[in-house]
């Protein structure tokens, strides 16, 4: 199961995306063997277009089916919607598999700073054929409206992050309508994480609009292909070309996307049903994909993480001694054993929030809360007052039971709920695992908080810290958690993540991103696991797709070879 996006945002897998502020991730370009495969920062099998078929039906397997997308919605940020509304959505900059920038030139011809003193001020100059599927060009107004709602003034719009946004002071048209000046009223330098993905100003007209307007449904379009329909019965959704996209021609005629439990994607890739899946971590799903008639399975080294977020705004939760003790109570490195087993995968524990052992900046900041030491999780769960009766921890005379809710269909999360349910019993915990349906797991649990435990991935960007400052930014009133799925934060967090953000010095950046790391491991918010491997299975004919690591799809250049 993927995650959401946060931050510039997560987005989690069951979908959410990371990154910090002016921190380039580098992806390796060798790694742990993969049978005679070499696993690399991404594996997409890239061709030019002259040698692309044209026309064909790509088939796409994807593990839940979203019903928010609005991807600038909290219920949006999720991986699968990602996946889909690329393909049909403006992005300002493009990342290569080292996570170098470049400007998205079907939408944007030049975005620069050309302001330091005394303030920041950046401008874009739009490409003047870029419009909107209703026929509106794309102007400095959609990128206004965007500002005004997500710099998070109004608390009726429930926005993914304001990141970077509520740094701006003024969105402004510059010499025409395809001119947009930014001015910031401090320094931030996770800048180009901005206005991507775009979406047009109807949609931040107000929160109803904001909240319902792109609620199973796609109004409003403009990339390379374009809705031909959203089947909510077939859970599936088809994209045709759009003749009116001004850029390269698609390849594909279309593109259908079918969503199916995580782990019914290799069945149906082996049956012949799909052209590609993302089959995730699996050793024997690996081995299922592998040896499929036509098949190739492409692996990269994923910027994203395995993790176990706590639910800090639970009763049972809100001490920070409990989560603590959980974390102690819980053997990571048993847990990547058991999820990569039969993959060749390094199975270490991952122990940064912000960076992957592959990325320029990564420190391991665990300390003394990353080892699993049973004896100070029962000494601390003792301090907080739970006391042992029998096998089961008491307060108050409630038990402790934790709830570990994971997404039905997810071998994975149900081993991983297993094992945890097992390490736990020997700290008092008791701990029941709730599958339930995975079109829910988000927006019916894990975001509004309805679980204890949820296993889930964060997928990278190539913005470290805007992508992932969401998701650990304290709360303003208490309330309101926004990307934050832990729902626990601090002042002192808070402080290092906005020395961060306002840094235009990546060494700076990354200093203050690992101070921000190293009081996460003691808050017990989220606890990584293990840097996660990207694992697609693919039709071996399929070009330009695959496992893409920092790597952007180009959608139109995706296709059969000739």
């Amino acid at each position: 199961m993927k995650t959401p996006l946060t931050g510039a945002r997560l987005a989690v897998a069951a979908a959410l995306a990371l990154s910090p502020v002016g921190c380039g991730a580098r992806g390796p370009d060798t790694g742990a063997g993969q049978g005679d495969d070499t696993v690399k920062a991404s594996d997409l099998n890239l061709q030019p277009r002259d040698k692309i078929a044209e026309g064909g039906t790509l088939r796409w397997g994807i593990n839940e089916f979203p019903s928010q997308w609005n991807r600038n919605h909290i219920d949006g940020n999720l991986a699968m919607a990602a996946v889909v509304s690329n393909a049909l959505l403006p992005s300002v900059f493009v990342s290569d598999g080292q996570a170098r920038l470049s400007v998205n030139r079907d939408y944007v011809l030049d975005a620069r700073i050309t302001d330091r003193r005394p303030r920041q001020v950046v401008t874009y100059t739009l490409n003047p054929k870029a419009r909107w599927s209703d026929g509106k060009p794309i102007t400095w107004a959609d990128y206004r409206a965007q500002w005004e709602v997500m710099r998070g003034g109004d608390s009726a719009f429930r926005i993914v992050s304001a990141t970077g946004y509520q740094d701006i002071a003024a969105v402004e048209r510059g010499a025409g309508e395809q001119e947009v000046v930014v001015t910031f009223t401090r320094p931030f330098g996770d800048w180009q994480s901005l206005f991507s993905p775009l979406l047009p100003a109807a949609v931040n007209e107000d929160a109803k609009a904001f909240d319902s307007a792109w609620l199973n449904a796609i109004p409003v379009t403009a990339g390379p292909f374009k809705v031909g329909r959203l089947d909510h019965t077939a859970k599936t959704i088809t994209l045709v070309r759009d003749p009116a996209w001004w850029g390269d021609r698609a390849k594909l005629d279309r593109i259908v996307y079918r969503a199916a439990d995580q782990d019914s994607l290799t069945g149906m890739f082996g049956n012949g049903e799909l052209d590609v899946a993302d089959i995730g971590p699996s050793a024997p799903d690996y081995a299922r994909a592998r040896s499929a008639t036509g098949a190739q399975v492409r692996l990269a080294a994923g910027p994203d993480f395995r993790h176990f977020t706590f639910n800090g705004s639970g009763e049972k939760l809100r001490d920070v001694r409990v989560r603590q003790a959980l974390q102690l109570g819980i053997d990571r490195a048993a847990i990547a054993r058991s999820d990569l087993q039969g993959l060749d995968w390094p199975a270490a524990p991952l122990n940064n929030h912000f960076f992957m052992p592959t990325q320029e900046g990564y420190h391991d900041n665990a300390g003394a809360f990353g080892g699993h030491d049973p004896r100070r999780a029962q000494r601390l769960l003792d301090e907080a007052g739970w006391k042992l009766d029998g096998d089961v921890r008491v307060k108050n005379g409630q038990p402790l039971t934790l709830r570990f809710v994971v997404p039905a269909g997810s071998q994975a999360g149900k081993s991983e709920g297993e094992l945890a349910q097992s390490m736990l019993a020997k700290i008092g915990v008791k701990l029941t695992i709730q599958a339930v349906p995975s079109d829910d797991f988000f927006t019916k649990y894990v975001i509004p908080g309805n679980f204890d435990i949820a296993p889930f991935a964060y997928i990278g960007t190539p913005f470290p810290l805007s992508s992932s400052y969401g998701a650990y930014v304290n709360s303003p009133d208490g309330k309101t958690w926004n990307a934050n799925l832990g729902r626990s934060g601090s002042e002192a967090i808070d402080a290092a993540l906005n020395r961060a953000v306002a840094e235009l010095d990546p060494v700076q950046a990354r200093a203050a991103l690992n101070a921000a790391d190293r009081l996460l491991w003691e808050q017990a918010n989220v606890l990584p696991l293990y840097q996660r491997p990207q694992v697609v299975a693919v039709k071996d004919t399929l070009a330009n797709i695959g496992a893409r690591g920092f790597h952007d799809l180009r959608y139109q250049d995706i296709g059969f070879l000739r």
